[in-house]
Order: C-alpha cells, then sequence, then structure tokens
C-alpha cells in the first residue's frame, strides 16, 4: 500500500513499490489478451521477519496481517483476476473510485497546449 501513500516515511521504498505496481499494471494491459495473468498485491503491514531485521519489536505494531491472511486474501483476488489486490482494504470501492479518477485524467495528458490555469496574464 506504500506504493500509493507517499505520505507514508520511507520515499524510496514507496517509490519503488510504485513502481512495481505501475509495471504491473502495465504488464497486465499488455499481455493479458494473451492469457497472460498478472496480479499486483498491495498489503499493509505483514508479519514477517523484516521487522525484526529492521530493530521493530512487530508486537508493539497495530494492524499487522498474518502472513497465511495475506497469502490467503491475495490468492482470492488472483482468482477473481484483481489486477491489483488490496488484502487489508475493507471497501473495493474506494479504490475503484481512485482508479477511476485517474483513468479519467488520461484524456487530459495529450493535450498541446498548457491547461489556462498555468497561461500567464
Amino acid at each position: 500500500m506504500l506504493a500509493l501513500a507517499p505520505e507514508f516515511p520511507l520515499g524510496a521504498y514507496g517509490a519503488t513499490k510504485a513502481y512495481v505496481l505501475a509495471l504491473s499494471q502495465n504488464l497486465q494491459n499488455e499481455f493479458g489478451k494473451r492469457g497472460i495473468y498478472v496480479q499486483a498485491v498491495l498489503p499493509a503491514a505483514t508479519r514477517t521477519e523484516i521487522w525484526e531485521r529492521s530493530g521493530r519489536d512487530v508486537n508493539a505494531l497495530t494492524g499487522v496481517m498474518s502472513v497465511d491472511e495475506m497469502v490467503d486474501a491475495a490468492l482470492v483476488g488472483f482468482d477473481r483476476r484483481e489486477t491489483v489486490t488490496f488484502p487489508s482494504l475493507p471497501d473495493e470501492k474506494q479504490w475503484e473510485a481512485f482508479d477511476s479518477a485517474r483513468t479519467a485524467m488520461l484524456q487530459n495528458f495529450f493535450n498541446a497546449q498548457p491547461a489556462k490555469r498555468y497561461v500567464a496574464g
């Protein structure tokens, strides 16, 4: 979920997640029609050894999902052919609204002139 949350610390880590998300979506767009399925899984905090390695006590954190539950949820998303799966997101309509807003902007990215708000005078 850090792919969509630049407000959180660890900017370079989040940026790599944003790259993987964009690449996964692009690969699905390119190869999905050929029967190749690509899924990006955006888990929140998951109970793994990374916490111990980072010097943090995972038991002191709230909202940490078990690996088994995260993987099971990801597999359900895979079976549903979700390109993006958020195991901890309770309302899928939030992602749909976000993605719809993003895709609605696409048509405006190819204007030959700057938007009026950027034209001086």
